[in-house]
């Protein structure tokens, strides 16, 4: 750092200590705001707390402050909601005045400041892109459209398996192939495209650029930067590189996908809707004039990340439970041996007659929660909540993990059992019926991918559990689940190497 840049922080800085006493006493007497740790002057609770603020951290916080507490985030309002009652407020009871959303300085480059839907603020351009995207991507009528082709991806890697003679020996990290196969699932729903193989060059590309925008968006790296403006000089260099890769990414969507699709469709425009893909429905509303270029490019990068990373997390999660418990795997593979004719594979259909196997999705959502804290929610007016006053653009955060993890409401809530969902909690839905298990979220904000992400789950779990013996690999009793979370994220820190012993079917 020069001299002058060094002179011009530290003005700064002591103008924001000034500043900061200031605005905390006068708000102090105008707010009774929520319990939490004293915030120290300019970085609030940001030396307390650090910047890893996952949802274990969180969980322990709750249980010294309460179910709601706030943290002073530098110049950040941080909320942060650890009960079914005060979850149900955030996200239902009052959906509009916390329906916004927060963002921050990498995601405000990956999302072009909010032309995208999942980060957008409440209002009339979020109603737009949830209405644009809902027909082509989120409906009854595209699981059934494109069913046969997510059950012909499973089969591929069924297929690709059962020709790698290590798989059944030393065994595999099958989460490649489980990638390839995801980027094949929404990609012929978004542009009928798919990639022949895990050296597909344009694949390699797409699949490097998606992974370095989530490790960039994830990290907690530059967090200083967001809580404290004043220091976001140092940042330069990082929000350079993230700048570089959206560009990167924007023109390779456009370049290899959009615009491909566009001559296509120029070409031959289909007669049925039924053989139009999710962009053709986009691009519609973009030449209607509903949304721009920009916003059509931002649909997609939702897609890439929202359905493709998050579906394959569970997915993972799901076979390192299975291998885990190989007396919840059997029982998984009796009931389906049961109720499909012998020599046929696993549908979408019949995954809505196994009732085991929907258990096992369940279980898996609630233990491994892919996104623990849901996205974070923000007011964009002063708000009151559980008789706290909520400051104007707060950030608002549902530890959803809790929620479904919390031993004062659920039986063992650390053990992998799904019969729990045949038995005691039987009626609780994925969907947001009951707010102690919300892995979508509920209300105006929810993931909208739900619709997608339970049949994927289903077929992909269930073809292979049929097909195979999942284990670990050679000397190992279990394979590793030490978790690996992000701004919003719990992955497996380490893929699993696994070995798939096949079985005749």
């Amino acid at each position: 750092m020069d001299l002058l840049l060094l002179e011009k922080t530290l003005v700064a800085l002591f103008i924001s200590i000034v500043s900061a006493i200031a605005i905390s006493k006068l708000r102090g007497k105008r707010f009774k705001l929520p319990p939490g740790p004293i915030a120290l002057p300019i970085f609030g609770n940001w030396l307390q707390v650090g910047d890893d603020l996952n949802h274990k951290n969180l969980t322990q916080l709750a249980q010294k402050f309460g179910d709601i507490f706030l943290l002073r985030m530098g110049q950040r309002n941080l909320v942060v909601v650890s009960s079914p009652e005060l979850a149900k407020q955030v996200l239902h009871t009052q959906g509009v005045e916390f329906g916004s959303r927060t963002r921050n300085v990498v995601f405000d480059i990956f999302t072009g400041k909010g032309q995208d839907m999942v980060f957008t603020v409440y209002g009339e351009h979020w109603r737009k892109m949830r209405r644009i995207m809902t027909v082509p991507f989120f409906t009854n009528k595209v699981v059934q459209q494109y069913r046969h082709g997510w059950e012909d991806e499973v089969a591929k890697v069924v297929e690709d398996v059962k020709k790698k003679p290590e798989a059944e020996s030393h065994g595999i990290v099958l989460r490649k192939r489980l990638q390839l196969m995801m980027y094949n699932i929404m990609y012929r729903i978004m542009f009928d495209r798919r990639f022949e193989s895990e050296e597909d060059a344009l694949f390699v590309k797409l699949k490097a650029l998606n992974g370095e925008r989530s490790r960039l968006a994830q990290s907690f790296e530059y967090n200083y930067g967001d809580f404290i403006p004043i220091l976001r000089p140092f940042l330069r260099g990082y929000l350079k590189i993230c700048k570089e890769v959206k560009e990167r990414r924007l023109k390779l969507f456009k370049d290899y996908f959009v615009e491909e699709r566009k001559k296509i469709s120029s070409i031959k425009r289909p007669d049925n809707d039924k053989l139009m893909c999710a962009i053709d429905h986009i691009l519609d509303a973009q030449q209607k004039g509903e949304i721009n270029e920009d916003n059509v490019l931002y649909i997609v990068e939702n897609i890439n990340v929202a359905a493709i990373e998050t579906t394959l997390w569970s997915i993972e999660w799901g076979i390192a439970e299975l291998v885990n418990h190989p007396e919840i795997q059997k029982k998984l593979r009796d009931e389906m041996d049961a109720v499909i004719e012998p020599g046929q594979q696993l549908t979408e259909p019949d995954t809505h007659k196994l009732p085991y196997l929907q258990a096992v999705i369940k279980e898996t959502l609630r233990l491994r929660m892919a996104i623990p804290l849901l996205v974070p929610h923000m007011n964009l007016h002063d708000a009151k909540l559980d008789g706290y006053d909520i400051p104007a653009e707060s950030k608002i955060l549902v530890n959803a993990w809790w929620l479904a993890n919390n031993p004062a409401n659920w039986k063992n809530p650390e053990e992998f059992r799904p019969e729990r969902f045949l038995e005691e909690e039987a009626k609780v839905e994925a969907n947001g019926n009951d707010f102690r298990y919300l892995p979508f979220g509920v209300g105006r904000r929810s993931c909208p991918g739900i619709i997608l992400a339970l049949p994927i789950l289903g077929i992909t779990l269930g073809r292979l559990v049929q097909n195979f013996e999942l284990l670990p690999p050679p000397g190992q009793s279990k394979v590793d689940t030490t978790e690996k979370g992000g701004q919003f994220s719990l992955h497996i820190l380490k893929h699993s190497t696994i070995v798939l012993k096949p079985r005749s079917v």
